[in-house]
């Protein structure tokens, strides 16, 4: 190829490469500073953004889990409150019963230690059925487990057994229709009164240490969280510091490029010197 042509300017075309590929640097570089970001999208790096997308899917779904025991722990912790009102309940109902088992109080006393007594057997019932927590009661007759998420797939639970208070139950022995207003019947009622507050610590406790367990793993998810989303940031975040120093070489790279096309433009000038 002639070394000087009109027709083909070999010098311009290289320059406008040069000046192209600096460009497209340039736009790349502008885009991570732009949006923090050294892998936006699939075509900047399609395995790393498959990767990425993977694990955002899985602290996604972490949430969710995270969500699930929030809700689990704020139920369970309801119904140890409950739980624990009925205990201090039965308590008072076993100084009614021990006081009406002593033969040397009169009709009218005992009368008085009887309907103070259903008044606090009846608040036992309507405790039970207030210690209800999003539409999820464990103290209520028919209750279930609860089970709250524990992983992302959904593949396992943390099971809270119900622990049902309900009067003339199996914990809280004490009947719906238990009176003290005879030394017999006080004396019986302060039997099944002591049973049920061994009962009742007894799943005071079960639920103190499923909330204990829920609380746990539930730190664990969010510090597993944490760790993959700072996994995700190492894959796709870009260095900033280094994106600043970058952008400067590459503007001052496409100043140059731009002079070196002019004077590569320039070459056809030349040619017509020749013919004056």
């Amino acid at each position: 190829m002639p070394s000087s042509s009109v027709n083909t300017n070999v010098g311009a075309m290289i320059a406008l490469q040069n000046l192209n590929k600096t460009n497209v640097e340039l736009a790349t570089t502008q885009n991570r500073i732009n949006t923090g970001l050294k892998v936006a999208s699939a075509k900047d790096n399609g395995a790393i953004w498959a990767i990425a997308q993977s694990q955002r899917s899985e602290v996604a779904a972490l949430s969710v889990v995270q969500n699930s025991l929030d809700r689990g722990k704020s139920a369970v912790d309801v119904a140890v409150a409950a739980g624990e009102s009925i205990s201090d309940l039965l308590i008072q109902l076993k100084e009614k019963a021990l006081a009406a088992k002593d033969s040397s109080i009169d009709t009218a006393a005992r009368n008085a230690l009887n309907e103070d007594f259903k008044a606090i057997r009846d608040q036992i019932a309507k405790t039970v059925s207030n210690a209800e927590f999003n539409g999820v009661n464990l103290l209520k007759s028919g209750a279930a487990a609860f089970k709250a998420l524990a992983n992302a797939d959904g593949s396992s639970t943390i099971d809270v057994a119900a622990e049902i208070m309900k009067l003339s139950g199996s914990i809280v022995t004490v009947t719906s229709t238990e009176v003290i207003d005879t030394l017999t019947k006080a004396a019986a009622v302060l039997t099944k009164v002591d049973a049920s507050i061994a009962n009742v610590s007894a799943s005071l406790a079960r639920m103190g240490t499923a909330s204990k367990s829920l609380d746990t793993h539930r730190t664990f998810v969010s510090k597993l969280q944490d760790t993959l989303t700072a996994g995700v940031g190492n894959l796709v975040d870009a260095d900033l510091a280094k994106e600043s120093a970058k952008l400067q070489a590459l503007q001052t790279k496409q100043q140059l490029g731009v002079q070196a096309l002019a004077i590569a433009n320039q070459s056809p000038q030349i040619i017509m010197r020749l013919f004056q």
